[in-house]
């Protein structure tokens, strides 16, 4: 097992996180009927990403035993990966048009890069960031060199 195919995000309202992706540039797939769909997809390159009702989310889980629904920081984040400082601050900017809580500023980091953070509606964290020497494949996946 060494790929990821598939982050589902679990979220309150289908119709509103929907539009505030779409507000971003993602284009989407949607499986049920457009008022009220069962998931939506990502064209996305990469890994793709998925969004489903977090209630029945949980139940897929488990269904005897559904995973308590909680608030706050989960201890992980998904990163949009820019090929410029510009970039960074764009996509900040326009996260921000569609809804998003800006959470971190775009500013220079530690490791040499430029970084900025924002919460989606249901709260979930997406670092928008820049690397000087990164490099990408034809995908558009980020290249990481084995240490």
């Amino acid at each position: 097992m060494n790929r990821l195919n598939i982050i589902t995000l679990g979220t309150k309202d289908m119709m509103k996180a929907h539009q505030f992706y779409k507000n971003l540039g993602f284009d989407t797939s949607i499986r049920g009927p457009e008022y009220a769909p069962a998931i939506i997809f990502f064209k996305n390159e990469g890994t793709r990403i998925a969004l489903y009702p977090i209630e029945e989310l949980t139940k897929d889980v488990n269904e005897q035993q559904p995973p308590e629904i909680r608030s706050g920081f989960p201890g992980i984040t998904l990163a949009y990966n820019t090929k410029s400082m510009d970039e960074v601050d764009e996509v900040i900017k326009k996260a921000e048009l569609a809804g998003a809580t800006i959470q971190k500023k775009p500013q220079k980091t530690d490791w040499g890069g430029y970084s900025g953070y924002f919460t989606d509606l249901d709260g979930y964290y997406w670092e928008v960031a820049y690397g000087e020497f990164w490099e990408f494949d034809e995908s558009n996946m980020l290249l990481i060199e084995d240490v």
